[in-house]
């Protein structure tokens, strides 16, 4: 396993991760589940991502329980969760949101739920417009120094807001965001790539990325059609099907297909290369992989092996499949 450092912080992530969205929202298997993070953290992954959203809670209290079970070492591993959605069906107005009282209680609400005494790393998981600013950072400040947080970040939100956050922390002599949480995957690329452009050495911005696989989709199992058991078909997850089944989709499925042949020659899969292809990234702290069973998980991992292999060739070919690098940001 390779650890590289979240953004300028002295914290040292997996550069894969083990995420519950997928993994334990569609399932709630405990066994299942301690198999595939003792997979996961028998590979060198410390880091696992989770939120208060997942499941309505259920995600965080199966991650927990493996936790208690697998009785690792606290000091050996990472574990997150993300504030924002609430952990309930229908909330209340002051069980969502960013306000200090929502992000206070959710903290400990989640701390219970994962059965730890703090929280490595805590996300704003959505961008509050409703809520000021200082408040935000005021209310995370207040959690590191209680030592319930130790790393605080956002999960999508605009470089414009991110710099807003820094600057009010600055300002009152605060603790900025660390990291942020973005989609990126070989389909997804303009925020990561040219909005976040600048902030990596300005603010030494850490990431954590989720959705490597565009949900399902650079894996190449629906190339040709939908299988019966793919996530596409379960209830909620009628957006996806429709996002795959739409023009753009259609075209991303092509790409898909023509990429195949690339990991090919490599000798790898398509999983693999997409994987690869993220961490590649010096700007990528971490990858965050989901899985719904072990051999998943163990699939994923090989990833790693796959990045020396992107030579500068390998990765014109794969640009020349994609035709969709974004265009740098002009500066006045």
């Amino acid at each position: 396993m390779e650890y590289r450092r979240l953004g300028k912080s002295g914290l040292k992530v997996s550069a894969l991760s083990f995420g519950s969205w997928v993994t334990f929202s569609t399932q709630a298997d405990v066994d299942l589940a301690a198999d595939m993070m003792k997979a996961a953290y028998d590979a060198g992954v410390n880091f696992f991502d989770n939120a208060e959203v997942y499941a309505h809670g259920k995600s965080e209290e199966i991650m927990g329980k493996v936790f208690q079970r697998m009785g690792w070492r606290r000091d050996s591993y990472i574990v997150s969760s993300k504030v924002y959605g609430g952990p309930i069906a229908n909330p209340g107005p002051n069980q969502r949101g960013l306000s200090r009282k929502h992000i206070m209680e959710a903290c400990h609400q989640a701390m219970e739920r994962l059965q730890v005494d703090y929280l490595d790393l805590y996300f704003c998981h959505r961008p509050d417009p409703e809520v000021p600013m200082e408040e935000v950072v005021r209310s995370m400040n207040t959690l590191i120094e209680q030592g319930k947080v130790f790393y605080w970040g956002t999960s999508e939100w605009s470089a414009q807001q991110l710099m807003e956050a820094h600057s009010v922390a600055r300002q009152y002599n605060l603790i900025p965001p660390t990291m942020e949480q973005p989609q990126y995957h070989m389909f997804h690329r303009y925020r990561f790539e040219v909005e976040y452009g600048r902030l990596y050495d300005k603010i030494g911005l850490g990431t954590t990325i989720w959705s490597p696989l565009a949900s399902g989709l650079l894996t190449g199992k629906y190339n040709n059609g939908v299988p019966e058991d793919a996530r596409v078909n379960l209830p909620g997850y009628e957006w996806l099907k429709a996002m795959f089944e739409s023009e753009e989709g259609q075209k991303r499925l092509q790409s898909v297909r023509e990429l195949v042949p690339i990991a090919e020659e490599l000798g790898t899969t398509m999983p693999r290369l997409a994987i690869a292809w993220c961490l590649k990234n010096p700007n990528v702290s971490t990858v965050i992989t989901g899985a719904s069973k072990v051999a998943q998980v163990e699939e994923n991992m090989k990833a790693l092996d796959v990045v020396p292999q992107l030579t500068d060739d390998v990765m014109e070919k794969i640009e020349a499949v994609l035709n969709n690098k974004p265009e740098p940001m002009e500066f006045q």
